[in-house]
């Protein structure tokens, strides 16, 4: 079983790049979230990998955080998700943020992942839930709601009152909370949720 490469990136395709490990390419499979994170054509990279052997193929799946390798373990261990739906549920969203959607339920973000419809997103949660609550993937502060009148609540209302969409404001919320930590000021906290929203460096 190969667990991890280190090698030189050969060439990055739509689903995976190849890495050149002492002369020999190595076709590895990505999420496009840890495609995004791979290094350039020409710099060396380290994978940690999962090797998917079938009758007529040996394939290897790659991540480059631990988080992503877990929940990867975790997703395939449910009824009728494989390695390849795994690794596209989790080009969907980074790790920490799918972790929460399945701990939390959140069925309308989970369906929006091309390839998860209503019933395996029902499956995802019912078989993961307690998994990834033990497993600490879903981080302290993300498993439960922010409380009332927090600074995290009030945020998601004022992107609410903007107009922006729930799914997206919510994801925004979380994304500034993971960046500045909940006890930011809100309009420090607003501030970073609009440079975000607009994609600013």
């Amino acid at each position: 079983m190969i667990a991890r490469l280190s090698g030189i990136v050969l060439e990055k395709r739509g689903d995976g790049a190849v890495l050149d490990v002492q002369g020999v390419g190595y076709l590895v499979h990505l999420s496009l979230q840890s495609l995004s994170k791979l290094p350039p054509e020409g710099v060396r990279a380290q994978v940690r990998c999962y090797t998917h052997v079938r009758e007529d193929a040996l394939q290897l799946f790659g991540f480059l955080t631990a988080e992503e390798e877990e929940l990867f373990h975790l997703l395939i261990s449910v009824s009728g998700v494989g390695p390849k739906l795994a690794l596209n549920i989790l080009s969907g969203m980074p790790a920490t943020e799918l972790a929460v959607a399945i701990l939390h339920g959140e069925f309308a973000r989970l369906t929006k992942i091309s390839g998860v419809g209503k019933k395996t997103s029902e499956r995802l949660v019912l078989e993961l839930k307690d998994k990834i609550k033990t497993s600490g993937l879903a981080g302290a502060r993300s498993s439960q709601p922010p409380p009332p009148g927090s600074t995290g609540e009030a945020l998601l209302s004022a992107l609410l009152n903007l107009g922006y969409r729930p799914a997206a404001a919510e994801r925004t919320a979380e994304a500034v909370r993971r960046s500045l930590g909940p006890a930011a000021r809100l309009e420090d906290q607003l501030r970073e949720a609009l440079r975000l929203i607009q994609g600013a460096p």
